[in-house]
């Protein structure tokens, strides 16, 4: 694969860079990618328990749950249940988006502009064609429609690795890599378009009161990371309220609130106290201490390993339950809702958009810095993981609500093709993928391969 992320064969000059010192970064993103799966058949039965009961003689009931609204309204807090989780409970989920972000710049992929330019330049490119797709489809649509551009551009990688366990791919690691650092850039995408693009009536004293909360959780977080970790009740019982407060001044204040989540995640410290640094065995070099795991973890992974659960298993199924369920109306509801100039919109964005901006700028990126593919990968398998971005859900979800206004015909209609153009993307990325497996496991079972039987695998030790 061309510029790879860290796991990559080879780089933009040509050098290998499977090392000792990116094997536990390997690790970690096969962990994620394992719980990412988990999370993702988890949404797709709350999707499905959604869409029956909404189109079920117990709609009414579904319905009523959602819109019951409770909260403290003098802090403007008194949401319906379905803005809860909206609001609140995907504020979890971008909370561990801060995390990974952070994560990525200090210590990962986007660290070093030659590992970081395909990922980020292909997210980049899955951004802008699909939006420009979208518009071009709906311009004669009216303006309400145009809200929707931003809908088709996200990735839901808890789904798109779900796809991956269903049909049976066995990705190798730098296309998993790929797959994961492109999302992540992604997130951070769709994270400031909603934040710059739909955020409205903003107020700022409580915005900059949240400067406040905000600046004590992260100094607490950056003095106190040890404590943190060793404590498991401290981040529960400290930060969590500093941190509800932070979000509470930001929804006030109009920015949508899941955007407080991404900045108590970049507020988290990523590399280890250098207190603990200085345990690690002087005469072991740095590289080879990560390599055998001696170096301790930072606060970000600690978080990581303790939130995601609740991310992966709680807060995003919950809030797919209550947002994906449409009445759709029967064979001629579903006929209307596809029809729409906004459903086909996001449809041919997801499905066609998508893969065609994130090929496109790979394929300018590898010629404008003369790299090569991985010999053992071709760009068919590009495309398939191109295809498998558009699968798009969660963020998408959240942005059509955003734009349209939760329980409108245009909201209910977006999600209908969001959801449909999904479904249509997965299965075009399984035909591709699944058509390569046999290619993928010969691949996979020389990156297992350790013939010295020091528990890592040998092509993590060519260059050493």
């Amino acid at each position: 694969m061309a510029h790879p992320p860290q796991h990559q064969p080879v780089d933009a000059h040509g050098k290998r860079i499977f090392t000792r010192s990116t094997y536990p970064e390997h690790l970690r993103i096969t962990s994620i990618l394992r719980k990412e799966t988990v999370g993702g058949a988890l949404l797709l039965l709350a999707t499905i328990a959604a869409l029956i009961l909404a189109n079920s003689p117990a709609a009414d009931g579904y319905f009523a749950v959602r819109d019951y609204r409770f909260g403290y309204e003098p802090w403007h807090l008194e949401l319906s249940v379905g803005a809860w989780a909206a609001d609140g409970l995907l504020a979890i989920f971008f909370f561990l988006a801060g995390l990974e972000l952070k994560r990525e710049f200090v210590a990962g992929d986007l660290q070093k502009f030659d590992r970081a330019v395909v990922p980020v330049a292909a997210a980049a490119g899955g951004v802008v064609v699909p939006a420009l797709v979208y518009v071009a489809i709906t311009l004669t649509a009216g303006p309400e429609a145009l809200r929707g551009w931003a809908i088709p551009t996200a990735t839901d990688i808890a789904f798109a690795v779900a796809v991956l366990a269903v049909v049976g791919s066995h990705l190798p690691s730098s296309l998993r890599i790929f797959l994961l650092t492109l999302a992540v850039v992604d997130d951070l995408l769709a994270i400031s378009i909603i934040a710059f693009f739909y955020s409205s009536d903003i107020a700022p004293t409580p915005l900059l009161l949240a400067v406040l909360p905000l600046a004590a959780y992260a100094i607490l977080a950056q003095k106190f990371p040890g404590f943190f970790q060793r404590q498991a009740w401290a981040p529960w019982v400290i930060l969590l309220p500093i941190g509800f407060a932070v979000w509470a001044l930001v929804h006030a204040s109009g920015v949508h609130a899941t955007v407080a989540g991404v900045l108590l995640g970049f507020a988290i410290p990523v590399l280890p106290p250098r207190k603990s640094l200085k345990e690690v065995d002087k005469s072991v070099s740095h590289d080879l201490a990560q390599a055998h795991d001696i170096d301790p973890e930072g606060l970000a992974d600690t978080m990581e390993h303790r939130i995601r659960p609740i991310s992966a298993g709680i807060a995003v199924p919950i809030f797919a339950f209550f947002s994906a369920g449409v009445a759709i109306g029967g064979t001629e509801g579903f006929v209307s809702a596809v029809t729409d100039p906004i459903a086909i919109g996001i449809m041919v964005a997801l499905v066609i958009g998508k893969p065609v901006g994130i090929l496109l700028a790979t394929w300018l990126v590898t010629k404008t810095n003369k790299a090569n593919l991985d010999p053992d990968l071709g760009w068919v398998d590009i495309l398939g993981v191109a295809m498998l971005a558009g699968v798009g859900f969660t963020v998408s979800l959240l942005i059509s609500e955003l734009g349209f206004g939760q329980g409108t015909v245009e909201d209910d209609h977006a999600k209908v093709a969001i959801l449909a153009g999904s479904l249509l993307a997965a299965l075009a990325a399984a035909v591709v993928l699944r058509s390569r497996n046999r290619q993928y496991r010969r691949i996979g079972e020389r990156e297992k391969i350790d013939a010295d039987s020091d528990g890592i695998p040998d092509v993590f030790e060519r260059n050493d």
